[in-house]
């Protein structure tokens, strides 16, 4: 009789244990299946929507992650589940790459390049961009445009490098191409008058800053 109630009881036991087990390797399947379907539901979610709101998913993202590769330890054949796993893992990653590169994009854009930002200065926010357009020039601004350009430069002189210097060339030789063409469009004499004084100006200002950056360049090369 004792004998028969010690066999119940170790039956009892490992019926209980069998189900401890298989409640375990549902759990974990639950889990693995939480994460896959959330990876799934981020390919719903606008590129756009998903980089505004980045940490919240990839707090998210890390916490699933984390539960489920922890809970293929329960299951035991877990290759079928560490297969989807992977191939969600893939899928996030690919997610990831496309929004940190819209981010730069963005980033890009919002911060105007040293080229643009010395082109504002020059001559006046987003009037030069990368196309050189001076059409908005005419008789009757460009001795203004004139004098804002080299005062910019009379005030920079000393924070320019090498390289600026060049843009602030390449940029005088292009307002004085525009020049040649609104003299035929009625520039007065008085204006002329006062663009040729801010030349005279400009001249030495530049060749000789744009020396010294040099020799300056490479001194700290030489460093």
């Amino acid at each position: 009789m004792k004998s028969q109630k010690l066999v119940l009881g170790l039956a009892l036991i490992a019926i209980g244990f069998t189900s401890c087990k298989d409640e375990k390797a549902e759990q974990a399947e639950k889990k693995v299946d939480s994460y896959v379907t959330y990876v799934d539901s981020l390919g719903n979610v606008a590129e756009k929507d998903a980089a505004g709101n980045w940490e919240g998913i990839e707090s998210s993202y890390q916490l699933r992650v984390g539960e489920a590769e922890v809970a293929i330890a329960d299951m035991k054949d877990n290759a079928e589940a560490q297969a989807r796993i992977d191939a969600s893992k893939a899928k996030y990653e690919t997610l990831k790459a496309k929004v940190e590169a819209q981010k730069m994009e963005a980033a890009a854009a919002a911060t105007p390049s040293t080229k643009q930002t010395l082109r504002n200065a020059l001559f006046g926010e987003g009037k030069i961009g990368d196309d050189m357009n001076f059409g908005w020039v005419n008789a009757a601004n460009i001795h203004n445009v004139y004098q804002q350009f080299v005062h910019t430069v009379e005030n920079n002189k000393d924070k320019y490098s090498r390289e600026d210097w060049d843009e602030v060339k390449l940029m005088y030789e292009a307002l004085d191409s525009r020049k040649n063409t609104v003299e035929k469009e009625g520039l007065s004499s008085e204006d002329n008058r006062k663009i040729a004084g801010l030349k005279i100006k400009f001249a030495p200002m530049y060749t000789l800053n744009r020396m010294g950056a040099k020799t300056s360049e490479m001194k700290k090369a030489k460093q």
